[in-house]
């Protein structure tokens, strides 16, 4: 038959497991340390009883013995051949006591236990006892004493671990409760921390960290969402629109004007579709560049020739030998996106360089056009971040160049930082590692 589930969850509590571990450790130790106790006093109790008992023995003068009655003990002086000389009135008549000189022996006198001592004294022997009544009865009471108290303390024990466990464990119940109550809808809660600094708060804290992570994410993830669907939206929006107008008015447009404005946007969506799976694989942290050596010179080089191309005007004065480990393909695009970004602000220069100091290479696109205000740039390294209405929909991209160049040069181990630049436009500074 299966266990209760209600009565496996409370035999597992840590309280109850705390509870029953303390009782059988203290239990065991009180018990190694009442046996202890009552074997230590019962050997110096009968230690006592034989130094008695001998002390007694020493006194006798075995020439002369003058031997008067003991109630607690007994003297027979013994012969060579085994005769007795001379007892205390309880033990008159009785044989001698069977114990060798030098020896310590518990004998059986007239029904009593004693605890004997034999000396040699000439050429006999001393046999002195003493009893060892008083030793078992000590004994005996201390072992009923213990028999009592160590129940009576092991219920203190548990009893105190009981409470103490349950205060320590009131913060991780709360906490449990509170983060049972947390849904994704209501990631604004947060668990009770507490104003100390142990362990349980430390906890409190760190769960709290964890759901304003968790929140921040979801807040970015809902944004990017929300922000993609309005990117994607306009295209397909323009499409239908040329679609329809074509159905309803075919003298209106002509197939090649149709397709040239279909293909457009297609290309628009597909420019934006590859550029959200770039940001969500750098959210899934899956941006793993590949590690060749790569000369960044020549792929600035090339990234002049194709603005010029576009009758963009470009100084690569600046352009020195540099040579970093990365992925082409990757850093090709860094450049592409930093390219554009400043062609499409530029008054009529755009300036690339790279240098290579302590261990970076740094590469710089400069433009000459109005530049980036300085209280937003650490904003426009942020998803679907527009400006000015330079960055619209028609002049510029959906706001996700310049976040996937941070995305790219940071799964590099780089930095990318916005400046001015000396003519008054914007500075855009990457920082890669040389190795």
């Amino acid at each position: 038959m299966a266990a209760d589930p209600v009565l496996r969850s409370r035999w597992g509590s840590v309280r109850l497991r705390t509870t029953v571990g303390a009782v059988v450790i203290v239990g065991l130790a009180l018990l190694l340390g009442g046996v202890a106790l009552v074997a230590v006093m019962r050997s110096t109790l009968l230690e006592q009883v034989a130094d008695a008992a001998r002390a007694r023995a020493e006194s006798v003068d075995s020439a002369d013995p003058r031997l008067t009655s003991d109630d607690d003990g007994f003297v027979q002086v013994v012969s060579a051949d085994g005769r007795v000389v001379a007892a205390t009135p309880n033990v008159a008549g009785a044989a001698a006591v069977d114990v060798s000189p030098g020896d310590t022996a518990r004998v059986d006198v007239a029904g009593e236990d004693m605890l004997a001592v034999a000396l040699r004294a000439g050429d006999r022997t001393v046999v002195a006892g003493q009893s060892a009544d008083d030793v078992a009865e000590a004994t005996a009471v201390v072992t009923r004493l213990l028999g009592v108290g160590l129940p009576v303390l092991l219920a203190v024990v548990a009893v105190t671990t009981w409470w103490t466990a349950g205060r320590a464990l009131a913060p991780v119940e709360a906490v449990r409760a509170e983060v049972d109550e947390i849904s994704a809808a209501e990631l604004h809660r947060r668990v009770p921390a507490g104003r100390g600094d142990d362990e349980i708060a430390r906890l409190a804290r760190t769960m709290n960290r964890m759901l304003d992570r968790l929140e921040e994410a979801q807040t970015r993830q809902r944004a990017f969402v929300s922000d993609a669907s309005h990117e994607l939206r306009s295209p397909v929006a323009s499409i239908r629109q040329h679609a329809e107008v074509a159905l309803a008015h075919p003298d209106r447009t002509t197939v090649p004007d149709l397709a040239g404005i279909v293909l457009a946007e297609d290309l628009r969506v597909q420019r934006l579709v590859d550029d959200l799976l770039v940001l969500a694989r750098a959210d899934e942290q899956l941006l793993r560049p590949a590690a060749h050596p790569v000369d960044l010179d020549d792929l600035v080089l090339e990234e002049a020739a194709r603005l010029r191309a576009a009758d963009v005007e470009v100084d690569t004065t600046g352009v020195a030998a540099a040579r970093v480990t990365g992925d082409a393909a990757a850093l090709r695009r860094v450049l592409r996106n930093l390219g554009d970004n400043a062609a499409r602000h530029a008054a009529g220069v755009v300036t690339l360089s790279v240098a290579v100091r302590d261990g970076a290479a740094v590469l710089a696109v400069e433009d000459d056009g109005p530049g980036i205000p300085p209280a937003d740039r650490e904003r426009v390294l942020r998803r679907f971040v527009r400006l000015d209405e330079a960055r619209d929909r028609g002049a510029g991209g959906a706001g996700l160049g310049l976040a996937i160049v941070d995305e790219l040069v940071r799964a590099h181990g780089g930095t990318v930082s916005v400046d001015a630049a000396a003519g008054g436009g914007a500075r855009i500074v990457v920082h890669l590692p040389t190795r």
